[in-house]
């Protein structure tokens, strides 16, 4: 996880307590890669990790609070977000 994650990656901690430290580390990466492949397919330029940190962020602080809910209505991918049992939050 880079610099730019792992801030993500605290913020999103913040906002959403009701997920594990696992389950933000997956959603931060889930939504950095989503972010920077949707760019590079829709054929811009790619601008940077501050760029995408920025977007990131914004979907962090607009929907961060509720992003455990996603599962339940995107059994996809239950199997990347499940609690895991094992982990301490």
């Amino acid at each position: 996880m880079n610099e730019y994650q792992q801030k993500l990656y605290e913020l999103l901690l913040e906002k959403n307590k009701m997920l594990s430290a696992s389950q933000a580390q997956t959603w931060i990466e889930l939504l950095w890669e989503d972010f920077e492949a949707t760019y590079a397919k829709a054929g811009r330029e790619y601008k940077g990790a501050e760029m995408t940190e920025r977007i990131v962020r914004q979907w962090v602080e607009n929907h961060g609070s509720r992003l455990h809910e996603f599962v339940a209505n995107n059994p996809k991918y239950k199997h990347l977000l499940e609690q895991d049992k094992n982990a301490l939050n």
